[in-house]
């Protein structure tokens, strides 16, 4: 095997590339751009080299700089993890061309499912069931549209090179073809340099479970079994599982037999998932081929106990697949949930900005991490927002969803708005207890998984109150000591009031709305006179700086992150935003009153739909913001004449610039 490898990625899965490749004594090497030059990755290397500046094709897509790296550190292989150039055949076959070994499928092989259209002609060829749609290579428009209103609506139309979800737009009319057709090829030819699309008639109520394939140069191809990646949003993946729920026996073997055929259609080498879609009669199609290590793949190890990233070496290296098809087996359930920094209320929209505070589970045999990020580091608008991915395996699937619950729970990001709750909300529905799964399965719970408003409860209030209190007693406290009069009443911390009653008014913000908690000052504590009738509390913070608290006579432990007056209260998996009020700050926005329209995030511009002077209607979409590998519309909430464009196309845009100014109206991101 070779003895130095190249690690051409960032974040988790680099990470998790390395620690395999530090057990099995191979050196790795490291590459970041500018973003990226105190990333938890390059820390963990023994070599780090840089790339160029933040963007990734000046970074992490330049794969002659790569190839110059490679070289000048002496590395012998690539590996290229997921996604940049994991599935690039012009990489693998430079790769080769410069002497190296690439951990990955053969450059033909690469090639061949490259584009969705010619994978499905291959696997049509090769007895693969596929779903009924359009692949081929005439992409002018009134050829899509013909073919689109022949396959029928809805529909999808997908971008032919890459995944996840990019370059993907579900059609359900006629009337709305052409624009979701220019937005699909707009963001397919932005994520992968290739604007194909192909259209496929949209199942309404699939599941999504893929088969992992593994094979080696002597032609042995194995499956380890599937995964059931139904739970989604914005065609993306949120929600793992290992093996899929209901599978039984012989569905097993079909699925796994149709993916080992669909591997040796193409002479495919390595680590790769054959992905279908299962209908609810038992009946599935091919959807694509994914010629690289899946971001889920932990869950297939859990079960199988294999580390697919040790597979990749060893077959890369010329070995046999460590394991044959009969000596594999299945060994209890595992869930992967993605933690992303993202914002559910506003359509998962992408969240930047500084990880302040971040904790999460303690490992052992029932919980794992992968993640590439630490407490300090940013999230930038130049890379996929994953913050890390939680798995959990148990004996049966209940007992892992319990896990998944607890684990949850003690799962803490602060800094950047962050799924957690909502996928702590996922993992507590009965309908996904009861593994009631499907594609849709988000939308169809979306009231339950994103309620609308809630009421702030009355012990996050006492929480927030006791957090302060304490932190101001230790400030009087400290203050004491070093005071020439530590006896000093001023230096008290009683709440002590000449000719009063010993109490205090405290005033909190949740958003636009003021709470005020009155606090009675008491031997041993507080009294707090909260919405919900008076609550006494007391506790202390300890040592690692969680608040121990006793309210009302029930102990809980919360912890508070303070960042000014602003105030992270986490509890129970919950994460709740107060600001202390201080009447120097002011919440009021008028950029929407004032037709104002701001970028909800930094990004660049890559469409302006209107011109000044333009007459605009409420909804329509005026300009388009690419951020995270995502494109985002700003769209008109209300009519008006368009007066200002600070900002073209190819422009970058920070977090509150104006992007469009119109007569009156605001932005709907």
């Amino acid at each position: 095997m070779f003895n130095r490898v190249l690690i051409a990625n960032r974040g988790e899965i680099a990470c998790r590339i390395i620690r395999t490749a530090r057990r099995l004594g191979l050196m790795t090497v490291a590459v970041y751009s500018d973003a990226d030059s105190e990333a938890r990755h390059v820390e963990m290397a023994d070599e780090a080299y840089r790339l160029g500046p933040a963007p990734a094709g000046q970074s992490y897509l330049d794969v002659a700089k790569i190839l110059e790296i490679a070289r000048a550190c002496r590395a012998d292989a690539i590996h290229p993890g997921y996604g940049f150039l994991a599935e690039n055949a012009s990489f693998a076959a430079a790769c080769a061309e410069a002497g190296l070994v690439f951990v990955g499928p053969p450059v033909e092989a690469i090639e061949a499912m490259g584009s969705k259209s010619a994978a499905k002609q291959i696997m049509g060829a090769a007895g693969v069931p596929l779903v009924p749609g359009y692949h081929e290579q005439d992409q002018s428009p009134q050829r899509l549209q013909l073919a689109a209103d022949a396959i029928g609506y809805p529909l999808l139309v997908k971008a032919s090179a890459g995944g996840g979800g990019k370059g993907m737009r579900v059609v359900r009319s006629a009337a709305e073809f052409a624009e979701s057709l220019a937005a699909a090829q707009r963001e397919a030819s932005s994520a992968f340099g290739d604007d194909r699309v192909l259209l496929e008639k949209y199942l309404p109520h699939p599941r999504h479970v893929e088969i992992q394939v593994f094979g080696d140069e002597n032609g042995n191809v194995v499956h380890l079994f599937e995964r059931d990646c139904s739970i989604q949003r914005r065609h993306q993946k949120v929600v793992e599982e290992a093996p899929a729920p209901g599978m039984t026996d012989e569905l097993r073997e079909r699925m796994g037999q149709a993916a080992i055929k669909a591997a040796k259609a193409i002479g495919y080498v390595g680590a790769g998932t054959v992905e279908f879609l299962l209908a609810e009669d038992g009946t599935f199609y091919f959807m694509e081929m994914n010629t690289r290590l899946q971001v889920e793949h932990p869950v297939t190890e859990m079960i199988t106990g294999q580390d697919l990233v040790e597979w990749q070496f060893l077959v890369a290296g010329g070995e046999s697949l460590p394991r044959c098809q009969d000596e594999l087996s299945i060994n209890g359930h595992a869930i992967e949930v993605r933690v992303y920094a993202e914002d559910p209320n506003r359509n998962f929209l992408p969240s930047t900005g500084l990880l302040r505070h971040y904790r999460h589970p303690i490992e052992n045999a029932h919980v794992r991490i992968d993640s590439g990020v630490r407490q300090g580091d940013t999230i930038t608008p130049y890379y996929d927002p994953m913050i890390a991915k939680l798995v959990v395996w148990d004996h049966q699937r209940d007992l892992a969803i319990r896990r998944l619950r607890l684990a949850l729970a003690d799962f803490q990001v602060v800094g950047v708005r962050s799924n957690v709750s909502f996928l702590a909300a996922l993992a507590a529905l009965p309908a996904f207890g009861r593994a009631a799964l499907d594609t849709g399965f988000i939308e169809a719970h979306q009231a339950e998984l994103i309620p609308s408003g809630t009421d702030l409860p009355d012990r996050v209030l006492a929480l927030a109150c006791l957090d302060v209190l304490l932190l101001r007693s230790e400030e009087a406290e400290c203050s004491a000591r070093l005071s020439p009069d530590p006896y000093s009443p001023w230096h008290g911390t009683s709440g002590w009031r000449l000719n009063s009653d010993n109490h205090h008014v405290m005033v909190f913000k949740e958003g636009s709305r003021s709470i005020n908690v009155t606090v009675h000052y008491r031997q041993g504590g507080y009294v707090l006179e909260l919405p919900g009738g008076d609550m006494l509390v007391n506790g202390l913070i300890d040592d690692s700086g969680d608040l121990c608290a006793d309210l009302g006579g029930c102990r809980c432990r919360a912890t508070v992150v303070r960042h000014g007056h602003d105030l992270s209260i986490l509890v129970e998996g919950q994460t709740y935003q107060l600001t202390l009020d201080d009447r120097s700050l002011h919440a009021v926005d008028q950029d929407t009153a004032e037709g104002r329209l701001t970028a909800p995030m930094p990004g660049k511009i890559v469409a302006v739909l209107v011109d000044v002077g333009d007459e605009v209607a409420r909804g329509r979409p005026l300009v388009v913001l690419e951020a995270m590998k995502m494109e985002h519309a700003i769209k008109a909430c209300s009519d008006g004449t368009v007066e200002r464009l600070p900002f073209g196309v190819g422009e970058m845009v920070s977090e509150g610039d104006e992007v469009v100014v119109i007569a009156s109206g605001g932005a709907e991101p």
